[in-house]
């Protein structure tokens, strides 16, 4: 038991970054605006929420930076997308490596060149009065940091405004047929703009968690292909909440176990074990993608006066 319980309450911190980058891809993903620049826009947010935090002496503030930050690439993602038509997919890798280079000029401009790396402090566990006590379950689930409790909080307002709202039915129908629900006075492009940004935001908070988290530290390379792995889970769940909810467990578990057995020392070399957690993602998208459905118009610009769409 008490491995388990180590293991699942190692798994619930690690789900964050995949639980808030994913929802912000389905955020967006709902209204047809098919984000790819997630890997970019983490290792930006990591690289803001760390500088600000180490600046201003705030996790809060630095994770708020973060948000902000990346709202504003998703800001340009929903103007060239919405307004100019460009494809997507081009923007999106076009912002992904706008991010990755604004993430290590920011860096090496605040910080330069130093011996001895900056330290933020870690986000502290803050115990849930009463359910922390639950033997076993309280322990797992209530006895973390703020952003974890934030992150399920997040998921389920998410899934609350999609699937229990008449606005949230509206916003899905966008996704698959933007020119019914032209035709029905729904601002398509309104819609699609400030999904893009809240959920690139969600993305940068995603990136900013890791440095908060784990050692106080900013490395280029701590993102480590996450951004990448968030929309192969979008694609797991099928652009739905809840069961992003689900693939972020099984893709937080991949990630604990790799690390898990690396510490153990077990014999295999790091670089595959290490590997364990995407090679996992591909076998598993392979029986996925039979019954995952994605938005019909994922991917697809708007175009009111074409005959062409809808």
């Amino acid at each position: 038991m008490g491995e388990i319980t180590e293991f699942l309450t190692l798994m619930i911190p690690a789900m964050v970054p995949f639980l808030l980058a994913a929802q912000g891809t389905v955020l967006s993903g709902r209204a047809g605006v098919f984000n790819v620049s997630q890997e970019g826009l983490m290792v930006l947010g990591a690289a803001v929420g760390f500088l600000v935090s180490f600046k201003v002496g705030s996790n809060t503030v630095g994770m708020a930076a973060a948000f902000a930050i990346a709202g504003v690439f998703g800001l340009v993602l929903a103007y060239m997308t919405t307004q100019l038509r460009l494809d997507q997919f081009v923007v999106g890798l076009a912002l992904y490596f706008a991010a990755l280079g604004a993430a290590g000029l920011l860096y090496r401009e605040v910080i330069g060149v130093t011996l001895e790396p900056p330290l933020i402090p870690t986000l502290q566990d803050k115990p849930i009065p009463l359910l922390s006590d639950i033997p076993f379950v309280g322990e797992v689930l209530f006895d973390h940091d703020l952003v974890v409790y934030a992150a399920f909080l997040i998921s389920a307002a998410i899934y609350w405004f999609m699937y229990r709202t008449r606005s949230g039915l509206a916003f899905r129908s966008i996704g698959e047929n933007p020119k019914a629900a032209d035709s029905l006075g729904i601002n398509v492009t309104w819609a699609r703009t400030w999904s893009t940004v809240v959920g690139s935001g969600l993305v940068g908070m995603a990136g900013a968690y890791l440095p908060m988290v784990y050692t106080g530290l900013y490395t280029e390379g701590m993102v480590a292909g996450r951004g990448w792995l968030v929309i192969a889970l979008a694609f797991l769940g099928g652009w739905r909440p809840h069961l992003v909810v689900a693939g972020a467990a099984f893709f937080a578990g991949m990630e604990v176990l790799a690390l898990r057995a690396q510490v153990a020392g077990i014999g295999i070399p790091h670089q595959f074990v290490l590997m364990l957690p995407y090679v996992a993602t591909l076998l598993v998208m392979v029986f996925a993608f039979r019954w995952a459905r994605q938005p019909s118009f994922l991917g697809r610009n708007y175009d009111r006066e074409s005959r062409l769409v809808g």
